[in-house]
């Protein structure tokens, strides 16, 4: 007998259609644009999450105490400028009439304690106002050096440099112009929230808006300008820090800012809330013990701590700035 053989035919493999064959290669997704003032859907931030704003505060403090020769040197270089340029030997507030004063209001137990508070507000609420205009002018030139001195000392300490502080004054004045040239973009940004100041003055302080609706609606419109103020300004801020680089324009610091906060606006503006806070509140620590116990220096030792509060000012920004840089 013969065996008939088995005959196979070839399975026959069914074509992939075009469609399937271009799923079979990776795709990659467009990247979301985001645009300011349009509305379109929320895009999730891919960077990862900065430090709290404790974090900050801390790793000022460390720094500046490391260094706190230069950064101390800033500070006393600052107070003598402002001393001679500025302020003048005089006094400005009669700390001890004013104890007096607010001693015959409060009494009992709590009654130093509310007398130094008292005094306390008032030399905050007072502090920074000019007798003349050529005061405010050097307050403004002297401010604008100290400024640079103290962003060209933290760019230097931070990349491990040893540096003096007439370094600081000497090498660190050279992004003058672009420097100013950032300001002014601030100042233009800071328009809104002049003009809701203005109005709120006409508005409300004027009694033009008596009802309550008509404030309310008032009071919504003027928040909204402040916060056009703020979202801009929120990274315009670090503007400052970025033209100081080399070869760097105002234009060109401002575009890298806005992408340096891009999507973290309102995260970063909740850490740049929170730094007066905690500067009110370390000055209150600090200063109702001397205006308890100490009041004849109590009006030079506050103006020492406010002049070095504004370099801790710069310090905690640049710190944020970095963190933002450096992710």
């Amino acid at each position: 007998m013969v065996k008939k053989s088995k005959t196979t035919t070839p399975k026959v493999v069914p074509k992939k259609p075009e469609s399937s064959r271009l799923t079979d290669t990776p795709r990659i997704l467009k990247k979301q644009k985001y645009n300011s003032f349009r509305l379109h859907k929320k895009i999730k931030p891919t960077q990862p999450k900065i430090g709290s704003a404790f974090s900050y505060f801390k790793k000022s403090l460390q720094h500046m105490k490391r260094h706190w020769k230069v950064f101390g040197g800033i500070t006393l270089v600052y107070v003598v400028l402002t001393i001679i340029l500025v302020r003048g030997f005089g006094s400005g507030t009669d700390v001890t009439d004013l104890k007096d004063v607010f001693s015959e209001l409060y009494e009992g137990k709590l009654g130093g304690l509310l007398t130094a508070g008292s005094i306390f507000g008032f030399i905050v609420t007072s502090s920074g106002s000019t007798t003349s205009t050529e005061a405010g002018v050097y307050q403004s030139i002297v401010l604008l050096l100290v400024t640079l001195a103290t962003i060209w000392s933290l760019r230097q300490t931070l990349s491990g440099s040893k540096i003096r502080v007439r370094d600081a004054f000497y090498k660190g004045m050279y992004p003058l112009i672009p420097f100013i040239g950032v300001l002014f973009i601030i100042g233009l940004q800071l328009i809104p929230l002049a003009i809701a100041g203005w109005l709120y003055g006409i508005i409300i302080a004027g009694g033009v808006a008596t009802t309550v609706i008509e404030k309310t609606l008032c009071i919504i419109m003027l928040l909204l300008l402040a916060v056009l103020s703020l979202y801009m300004i929120i990274s315009s801020i670090f503007a400052l820090f970025i033209v100081a680089l080399p070869d760097m324009t105002p234009i060109k610091a401002l575009r890298s800012a806005r992408q340096l906060v891009l999507h973290r606006r309102w995260i970063v503006l909740r850490k740049v809330i929170v730094l007066p806070i905690f500067l009110l509140l370390a000055a209150a620590g600090i200063m109702l013990p001397v205006l308890l116990w100490a009041t004849l220096i109590a009006e030079w030792f506050y103006l020492f701590i406010s002049l070095f509060g504004w370099i801790f000012c710069i310090c905690y920004m640049y710190t944020i700035y970095r963190d933002l840089l450096h992710e």
